[in-house]
């Protein structure tokens, strides 16, 4: 009996989606860039990166991507966001941009954009998890907050920042809607 290999879409729009197919890649797991809606038709998951998330969110409506990312997440399907790729997915945003951006608005949290600052004051901390008993670190560049949880959400990791004490920074929500504020280590192989 043969098992189907996963197949794993990168939403191309924008941010570091050629990162985070080199690393699908190089675990041997099949990834494929999506930059059309027909393109979401083929895969069992999909990984929206780090980048601007209201670029993402331009580039999405554009290119008339927002109603079938939207269907294809509410077909419960598993979605992980970074960074900004979380905050698209989430259902409410603080501290956008003048005149707002589109959310595909599945991941029951509020973020607030840019919650630790401006770039040069990005940093590098230890996680907070339960998840394992390994040390994980967590890059975070311009990233923003989570502000507010919903009830289905669970928290995975936190930090503790200034006075902010376990401050959630990877989420999850039934039907593996997972999504982190800060970036993973990408090495290089």
């Amino acid at each position: 009996m043969s098992s189907k290999a996963l197949k794993i879409g990168v939403l191309a729009l924008q941010g570091a989606f050629a990162e985070h197919i080199r690393v699908l890649k190089n675990l041997d797991i099949q990834a494929v860039e999506i930059r059309n809606p027909s393109e979401l038709e083929d895969i069992d998951g999909l990984i929206i990166p780090g980048g601007e998330s209201s670029t993402i969110s331009l580039v999405a409506q554009r290119w008339n991507l927002i109603t079938p990312l939207q269907k294809w997440i509410t077909e419960d399907r598993p979605i992980f966001g970074t960074c900004a790729g979380m905050i698209f997915i989430s259902k409410d945003a603080k501290n956008q941009k003048k005149h707002g951006q589109a959310l595909l608005g599945k991941l029951d949290i509020c973020v607030e954009r840019n919650y630790f600052g401006r770039q040069n004051l990005s940093f590098e901390t230890n996680l907070n998890t339960t998840l394992d008993k390994n040390k994980h670190v967590g890059i975070f560049i311009r990233a923003p907050g989570i502000v507010d949880v919903g009830k289905e959400v669970t928290v995975l990791a936190t930090i503790d920042h200034k006075d902010k004490k376990a401050m959630p920074v990877a989420v999850r929500q039934v039907h593996l809607k997972t999504a982190q504020i800060f970036h993973q280590r990408i090495l290089h192989p």
